[in-house]
């Protein structure tokens, strides 16, 4: 627990479940503004703070921004955990009360390491020495470095390490394995559907077994069906520990897997670094085992990614796995025939970043002599321009874009360009303008991938005769994509339009601009702006306008207001009103009117993301699953699986 930046905190309880932290409270007297804090199950790295107020309990979460800074929902960032908590022992600000009392930990009851906290250290050693090829104090600065972005990633594998975990086996086996000795009510495993990727979990209730399909949505997420989302497997087999959430019974007594070499810890069991330094245990021994898994993981990436692209193949000729499938079912139908149009990301199965390099961890920088830069200007602003350049590295060389700060603007704006690098440098999605790194040579540079047909409402004013509605509904079904998964990762963009839509192609669009985006606490919390600034009204929910309240609901307003743009070809919304007649046009019901050739059913979403309430308004799951049907209902292509309800509309 030493690498836990809360575990000199004496209130610091470490893995601990809601319930045992209410017994601890209890014990410890319930006094208004007493507490303690503990890990959060449900985000990596994070925290909930327990807290109590007129003989209740009160549970915040805590969560580990991709800055590393942590914050309650809706709360201001923090350095740490124990400078949130001092923060908040003379602020409340939106707690219930202060807090006032800390719980203290007593000497006989140590700070509960969690399932991954076991784990991690040898975990991050191993990756760093196989993948960096490093040792000694470099790998500790790598890992010091880079430690969030490291932890992420091998939190993902870790189930693999897990009693419970059987790798691929049938659901035959997964039977057979759960009835081999006594069968007591929760017993568990989890085992590997035929889909790559996907999980399924088998359980013993009543000595019947029951099997459940794992859900993994797009942003990587973890879910039993209608049930609550972790960040990994392992996270989840936790929390079903506590709570059934929609399964027959709790998950009690794991069903040991004594098959599976992969079980095997990367250090032996009993073998910590510590005993390695000091002679006990021979790191040849350490090093012949992680060689061999990872030789193992490795060629199994690489069996993995052949299938996928076979599987992508399959679907540009027309194929594609049916709705509704059977747990385990490999099945596939043939449907309609291919059309001429180029396979967009939409497409496949998954998202393959073709920036992708395994040393991007390595870099957030690049180098001056990497980059050559054209006079040719793709555009300008109070900052600076934005230049058409190349990007050279080993793979060959890239056509880019480079976002260039204004020499007299760098103390001004030097800060916020940082900030939009480090928002970028963390998403990789496709309908994303991908950020490749940050120059600082003669001038503070922002290298980012190249959209080179431009701004959407551009493209399209010039360009009326070529587009069709069909192509408008296709590329706002993926400006709608795009912004799913910045929802689904917690960032509110704040500056959606059609501007800030770029095209690679007519077919593909990209979201860029991220200069005010911020990062939210937790789902359905908002963002409040100190100050107005310069802001585009004519694309802001009201209540931004008038309580500077900024969320993904409000980000779906301003999808509204760039659908509105991209059907009317390019027109600017509210024609000549200025901010004051736009907040007084919204507030008397008013909205605009549907652009000529605009279907029916795209102007309804239209007002649904205009619904005046930022409660009663759609989020981007429902705004996305509506743009899907309908694009799929217009065009030659079979859609996914979507729920029954996408098809209706959102009120």
């Amino acid at each position: 627990m030493a690498t836990d930046p809360a575990a000199e905190l004496p209130f610091f309880y470490g893995s601990i479940s809601r319930s045992e932290a209410e017994e601890h409270l209890k014990l410890a007297g319930m006094a208004d503004g007493l507490f303690l804090l503990r890990q959060c199950l449900r985000s990596l790295g994070g925290y909930v703070v327990s807290l109590v107020w007129n003989v209740e309990f009160h549970h915040y979460s805590v969560e580990k921004q991709l800055n590393s800074t942590y914050c309650i929902a809706g709360g201001k960032p923090h350095c740490g955990p124990a400078e949130l908590c001092e923060f908040y022992s003379n602020d409340s600000d939106g707690l219930v009360c202060t807090l006032r009392k800390p719980c203290l930990r007593s000497p006989d009851n140590p700070i509960r390491a969690g399932v991954f906290d076991n784990l991690r250290d040898n975990m991050l050693r191993e990756y760093v020495r196989q993948t960096w090829n490093l040792e000694g104090e470099a790998m500790e600065q790598a890992i010091i470095s880079q430690a969030p972005q490291l932890e992420k990633l091998i939190a993902t594998t870790a189930h693999e390490r897990m009693p419970w975990y059987h790798s691929k086996i049938p659901r035959q086996e997964g039977e057979r394995r759960l009835y081999s000795g006594a069968q007591p009510d929760g017993k568990f495993l989890i085992r590997d559907r035929e889909e790559s990727g996907t999980f399924a979990l088998s359980l013993m209730y009543g000595k019947t077994t029951y099997h459940y399909q794992i859900l993994h949505d797009k942003s990587g997420k973890y879910s039993m069906p209608e049930g609550t989302k972790f960040d990994t497997v392992w996270q989840l087999v936790e929390y079903l520990k506590m709570k059934p959430d929609g399964l027959v019974t709790v998950l009690r007594e794991p069903c040991v897997n004594r098959n599976n070499t992969k079980q095997t810890p990367v250090v032996p069991s009993g073998v910590s670094i510590k005993n390695i330094l000091h002679g006990r245990y021979s790191l040849s021994n350490v090093f012949i085992e992680a060689s061999a898994k990872w030789l193992i993981i490795i060629i199994i990436i690489l069996l993995l990614n052949t299938v996928h692209f076979f599987q992508r193949r399959l679907r540009t000729n027309g194929y594609t796995p049916p709705p509704g499938v059977p747990l385990g079912g490999s099945k596939e139908i043939k449907t309609s025939p291919p059309t001429d149009r180029p396979m967009l990301p939409m497409d496949c199965s998954e998202f393959v970043n073709p920036y992708h390099d395994p040393n991007d961890l390595k870099k957030f920088f690049i180098n001056r002599d990497q980059l050559m830069i054209d006079e040719v200007e793709l555009g300008s602003g109070n900052f600076g321009c934005v230049k058409k350049g190349v990007f050279k590295t080993n793979k060959g060389h890239t056509d880019v874009a480079i976002k260039v700060l204004k020499s007299e603007n760098e103390k001004l704006v030097k800060d916020e360009m940082m900030r939009e690098a480090e928002i970028m440098h963390q998403l990789s999605n496709p309908y994303i303008v991908r950020m490749l790194g940050l120059c600082q040579a003669e001038c503070l540079m922002l290298v980012m991938e190249m959209a080179s047909v431009g701004p959407l409402n551009k493209f399209l004013s010039t360009n009326k005769d070529k587009v069709t509605v069909e192509n408008i509904v296709g590329l706002m079904h993926q400006v709608s994509m795009g912004m799913k998964y910045l929802e689904e990762k917690n960032f509110v963009h704040r500056d959606l339009a059609a501007r800030n839509v770029l095209l690679v192609n007519q077919q593909f669009a990209k979201i860029s601009d991220f200069g005010l985006s911020k990062a939210l606490g937790a789902d359905d919390n908002y963002y409040k702006a100190r100050t107005a600034g310069k802001w585009p009204l004519k694309w802001y929910a009201p209540e931004c306008m008038n309580f500077h309240k900024f969320s993904s609901k409000s980000d779906v307003w301003s999808f509204g207001v760039t659908m509105w743009e991209a059907f009317s070809y390019g027109g600017k919304p509210y024609k000549k009103m200025k901010g004051p007649e736009v907040i007084s046009f919204i507030a008397s019901g008013s909205r605009m009117e549907c652009p000529s050739g605009c279907p029916d059913r795209m102007y309804a979403l239209m007002k649904d993301c205009w619904t005046y309430k930022h409660e009663d308004r759609p989020g981007f799951v429902k705004v996305e699953e509506c743009m899907r049907v309908f694009y799929y209902s217009i065009s030659n292509k079979t859609p996914p699986e979507v729920t029954a309800d996408a098809a209706e509309p959102l009120k």
